[in-house]
């Protein structure tokens, strides 16, 4: 696979964050509340990461080298659920556009620093200059887009 193959397939999971979290608002106000919704998705995403793995896995996993792994490398799926829960809160009372906003902003920084200390086994990127000004001006769009409506954007 090559380097744009990789951006695109970013690009396109990346796209349906948004999209995710504002369907999981509604699956919310249809079961209850974000954690019965949350409780929904994961089950959903279960079954569709079961058959992935059925239709894709050449050999099944070691559960015994799994048994031996640091308590730390499980942490992502209480990130994702703690994401999630939390998206699907704050969509319908905060905007989906403001809790993206925050979400990509925090996204953005927090992985120059896991760059930059090459934390957690990540490839080691400085944060140099000319790439603190590159993140100061992503996050500073992502900001403007939310803003333009308060600084004279489109009217309603």
């Amino acid at each position: 696979m090559s380097g744009v193959s990789y951006a695109l397939w970013a690009f396109a999971a990346g796209a349906l964050i948004p999209l995710m979290g504002i369907l999981n608002a509604g699956l919310a106000r249809a079961t209850g509340g974000p954690v019965p919704a949350t409780v929904i998705l994961f089950a959903t995403g279960l079954a569709a990461s079961l058959v992935l793995a059925l239709a894709t896995m050449t050999r099944v996993p070691d559960f015994s080298a799994l048994a031996r792994l640091p308590p730390a490398q499980y942490a992502g799926g209480l990130i994702v659920g703690f994401y999630v829960v939390s998206i699907t809160y704050l969509a319908p009372r905060f905007g989906i556009g403001n809790a993206i906003l925050f979400a990509v902003s925090a996204q953005l920084v927090t992985a120059a620093v896991i760059d930059h200390f090459a934390l957690a086994g990540a490839i080691g990127r400085p944060l140099n200059a000319i790439r603190l000004i590159g993140l100061a001006i992503v996050v500073a769009g992502v900001v403007l887009t939310q803003l333009s409506d308060r600084l004279g954007g489109a009217a309603r």
